[in-house]
């Protein structure tokens, strides 16, 4: 089960003394659990399965003991409310973001999120919404990322931008009891403009390419040749076997 932190066990011991009227409407709960026993009973334990934490407040207050489950557990009519956290791993998708870029190149970015929650209690009573507000943070955590690097830094080192993205984002989050496992840049699209200049580029390069590769093959030819020719001036036999097979 997850242990409270230190500002949660300060909330704790400061509720640890409830008022004369939230005692007096306690003691009329359990009354009403006894005085409809054994029909009570169907309406009081609630369960929790092994991949969810419940997290029960009394009047308003945070019970001790922490986050409950799996399993059972007790609540009492009219008193008592619980909040269900689910621990499992959910992932979504940031949304395309339009980004700068240090070189002044505008980008459109997205990225996929992993994250859990590691402490129940801070989910609840830390942040309204962790799964809205880590989504929100996700997104300007990738603006900002992403607009500190240029266009190559960005084509080209999409995982270590992505661990830097994780690691931002799994600081901001830590108050809010958020772990995030794992960031995924999915795709960096380009200006239209762009990818028919970069295109324009790429040809000319291996344009480039094949007339050095076709030169270095005729230099190749023509040493090849002169070589021969040096052999064949050298030895007549040679030069007349060369005649004759070219006649036949």
């Amino acid at each position: 089960d997850v242990v409270p932190n230190k500002g949660q066990q300060d909330r704790t011991s400061a509720r640890l003394k409830p008022s004369a009227a939230e005692t007096a409407a306690v003691f009329g709960s359990m009354a009403l659990f006894v005085i409809t026993f054994p029909i009570s009973v169907f309406f009081v334990f609630r369960k929790v399965t092994e991949y969810e934490r419940a997290v029960i407040f009394r009047l308003g207050r945070l019970r001790s003991g922490g986050a409950r489950g799996p399993g059972l557990f007790f609540v009492l009519p009219c008193t008592d409310d619980y909040f269900l956290v689910d621990l499992r791993t959910v992932t979504f998708d940031v949304p395309c973001q339009e980004v700068l870029t240090k070189d002044c190149v505008t980008v459109a970015v997205d990225a996929v999120v992993f994250y859990s929650v590691a402490n129940p209690l801070s989910a609840i009573l830390n942040i309204v919404s962790y799964s809205y507000s880590t989504r929100t943070l996700a997104a300007t955590t990738l603006r900002n990322v992403m607009g500190t690097c240029n266009l190559a830094e960005i084509l080209t080192q999409r995982e270590a931008l992505a661990g830097i993205m994780q690691g931002t984002l799994d600081e901001a989050t830590e108050r809010w009891g958020i772990k995030v496992e794992r960031v995924e840049i999915k795709d960096v699209r380009l200006p239209a403009q762009l990818q028919r200049a970069m295109a324009a580029e790429a040809e000319a390069a291996r344009e480039a390419r094949a007339k050095v590769i076709a030169a270095e093959g005729e230099l190749k030819a023509s040493n090849a040749l002169k070589d021969a020719a040096t052999v064949m001036s050298s030895n007549p036999i040679t030069l007349q076997l060369r005649y004759l097979q070219t006649l036949g």
